[in-house]
């Protein structure tokens, strides 16, 4: 017998209770355990061998196009985060809609269409996407690269002396404004190009946009596996974005938003301001999209919407 959706949230509830319960107890093992491997001499020398920041790594500044698209990306992945979990509660659709278009020549074969929380997800999508790419090779181009990509193995244990010292609550000396940290290289990279191919790729799977006829394909890369797959990338964005707020909020907040949203490096309220403009918008385009009238009314601008 299949589950109400009563029991289906409790048992989902009571999963994210046990994983936040074992990972807060694991975090306070490992800071115990780094705090006391701290006063070794071995672990000093390989923290003074490896202070958090492989060469090769800086490149001052923050340019205006990466303040413009991580605003953007803030601002499309709370939509994004929102449509998903619309579409994974189930419920009635506030309507179906339909691309617009020519007719078609063959009328056995008639246009698809799905839910209007499906198309709006999958607009989002292209957007997040669009911008992503943008930023792909703007990051390449301007040599930007440098400062997310890896160019040696050094990067490894530098990335595990910076988390041995924030684990033992020795925080590393740097500066965003020059270059990341180890730990922030391999996260972003991964962000960038693991997660966000991956949540891209799978979403895609289970759109209407995935082309027919590829019965191999389809045999090897199945909805169901796309399906089972999706979910546990958007968990992990977002507890990327929660770890990496509390990192911002923790090693200096005010300078930190005027690296991301202001393209300074001060202490100014500048990029605070920004920041809290982009929240603003994006709770307040949350709050719209969550009232079926208004989420037909942005359908209807481009396709044909239906109860």
């Amino acid at each position: 017998m299949s589950q109400t959706p009563k029991r289906r949230g409790l048992a989902v509830s009571r999963r994210v209770r046990t994983v936040v319960v074992a990972l807060l107890a694991t975090t306070v093992v490992a800071m115990l355990a780094a705090r006391w491997a701290w006063g070794l001499d071995a672990v000093q020398d390989f923290v003074a061998r490896y202070p958090g920041v492989p060469a090769g790594a800086e490149h001052v500044g923050t340019p205006g196009w990466v303040v413009v698209l991580h605003a953007m990306n803030l601002f499309f992945m709370a939509l994004i985060v929102r449509s998903g979990l619309a579409i994974r509660a189930g419920g009635r659709p506030a309507g179906r809609w339909t691309r617009r278009g020519r007719p078609r020549l063959s009328k056995k074969k008639r246009p698809t269409t799905i839910t209007v929380e499906q198309w709006f997800h999958v607009s989002l999508d292209l957007l997040w996407l669009t911008a992503g790419a943008v930023f792909v090779v703007l990051l390449f181009t301007s040599g930007r690269w440098v400062r997310l990509i890896p160019t040696s193995v050094d990067v490894i244990p530098h990335a595990a002396s910076v988390a041995l010292q924030m684990l033992a609550l020795h925080w590393p000396t740097e500066s965003t404004w020059v270059a990341y940290n180890a730990l922030q290289m391999l996260a972003y990279a991964g962000v960038v190009f693991v997660l966000a191919p991956l949540a891209a790729i799978t979403g895609l799977r289970q759109s209407a946009l995935w082309p027919t006829g590829r019965s191999r394909l389809d045999r090897v890369f199945s909805v169901e596996r796309a399906h089972a797959l999706h979910h546990p990338v958007m968990v992990a964005f977002v507890a990327f974005v929660v770890v990496h707020v509390a990192m911002v909020l923790a090693t200096g907040a005010l300078r930190n938003l005027n690296h991301m949203f202001a393209s300074r490096d001060d202490t100014s309220p500048l990029g605070l301001v920004v920041v809290l403009a982009v929240l603003a918008l994006a709770a307040a385009a949350w709050y719209a999209t969550t009232r079926p009238v208004w989420l037909r009314a942005l359908g209807a601008l481009f396709g044909k919407v239906t109860r």
